[in-house]
């Protein structure tokens, strides 16, 4: 959890560069970063979980073997 509040902090800090370093937008600047971040985490956790290989269940595979 300090990991994702880490890249959110880093990501706002970066974009409060981006726009000049201007004071007074700092919860815009969390709530953009926040988007960015876990948007990002949860596109990744979509590939895995894509290109992770499904197993067959007990009955699946029974019923393979009998076929056989």
């Amino acid at each position: 959890m300090q990991d994702l509040e880490q890249a959110i902090r880093e990501r706002a800090y970066h974009l409060w560069m981006e726009q000049g370093c201007k004071n007074g937008n700092a919860e815009a600047h969390w709530l953009a970063a926040q988007r960015e971040v876990l948007a990002s985490s949860l596109s990744t956790l979509g590939s895995v979980a894509k290109a992770s290989p499904k197993k067959s269940s007990k009955k699946t595979a029974s019923r393979k073997a009998r076929a056989a």
